[in-house]
């Protein structure tokens, strides 16, 4: 029943507690979607209903499948993923939410992994209500790393004027340093520099690298990191043909704007990149994971319980992550 030319693009419906069902419904209640992908939502009949109350502008009409071979390329679809009765409670942080968005995330997974869907686009979930013998990861990247069997991924936010890539991701302050390595470094920087030909189509990416320390280090007065890792590794990467500049002393590099000038910026910790590229992203922000076999975005936000079920949470990353 589907047609060649247009994709089929997978939802998983993070946190049943959180925002992701609910902007879920927000953005595929738009019918003119159905000319661009067969979208397949991998949730159940009763969470998707639950939530439609709470959009009350929202027009979202589909259909249940239990076979990729039954895709309707006409409507959304929806992939049962369970069928039991499950109290839904938005708002509130707890082992069910997360059991459940787990269910859905090994599901949507699973069909990418089999090539039933071509893209994968994630809702929020809360990291540590996920946490189980079946799910022992930070978030998606990690998890998505090693479902696809590859050696390295890169968490890539990605806006209209701007690229980051995080060094370390989920890791507290205090252990950032020690997970700093010329080997890392490099990897990471081959990752943004492929997936920025091949995915941006840009010929010859030019990357900045922050510094860790305050001034990238001050010539090794502030932090040794930058002379004794960093350094190194940009030489590293110059030798692979990868056009990456800096250690970049971050407040300054973002104050002056001098990310205008690259097309991808590789920061040490999360913060380092997320606090700028929140504050100074143009357009609407999506999270890219780089290096992985098959495409998967998600929004730029978390689980949001403090609006969640009110209708008042703000789709357009989602579809931004759609598009």
């Amino acid at each position: 029943m589907q047609t060649e030319t247009k994709p089929i693009i997978g939802f998983t419906c993070g946190d049943l507690n959180g925002i992701g069902i609910e902007i879920l419904i927000k953005t595929l209640s738009d019918s003119r979607l159905l000319e661009l992908c067969t979208p397949v939502v991998f949730a159940s009949n009763k969470a998707i209903n639950f939530y439609r109350k709470a959009v009350p502008d929202g027009n979202l009409s589909y259909q249940a499948v239990r076979e990729f071979d039954r895709l309707n390329p006409k409507q959304v679809n929806l992939f049962s993923c369970w069928e039991e009765e499950v109290a839904i409670t938005p708002g509130q942080l707890n082992e069910t939410g997360g059991q459940y968005a787990i269910k859905s995330l090994l599901a949507a997974t699973d069909a990418l992994s089999k090539q039933q869907i071509h893209a994968l686009v994630t809702a929020p979930i809360h990291k540590k209500n996920v946490q189980s013998d079946a799910f022992r990861y930070t978030g998606h990247t990690p998890f998505l790393k090693d479902a696809f069997g590859v050696k390295d991924v890169l968490m890539l936010m990605v806006a209209d004027n701007m690229r980051i890539g995080l060094l370390t991701e989920h890791v507290p302050v205090a252990e950032v340093a020690a997970h700093i390595t010329r080997e890392k470094i490099l990897s990471k920087l081959r990752i943004m520099n492929q997936s920025l030909k091949q995915d941006f189509g840009i010929d010859k990416p030019r990357l900045a690298v922050l510094g860790l320390n305050p001034h990238a280090g001050d010539e090794g007065l502030l932090g040794t990191e930058e002379e004794n890792i960093i350094k190194p590794a940009l030489k590293d990467a110059r030798q692979h043909d990868i056009m990456a500049f800096g250690p970049y002393s971050s407040d300054a590099f973002f104050a002056r704007h001098q990310f205008e000038r690259f097309d991808g910026v590789l920061a040490m910790y999360h913060d380092q990149g997320l606090i700028p590229f929140k504050s100074l992203a143009i357009g609407h922000e999506v999270n890219y994971t780089a290096g992985l076999p098959v495409i998967r975005t998600s929004p730029d936000h978390g689980t949001a319980f403090d609006i969640a079920g009110k209708g008042k949470a703000d789709e357009t990353s989602f579809r931004s992550a759609l598009y």
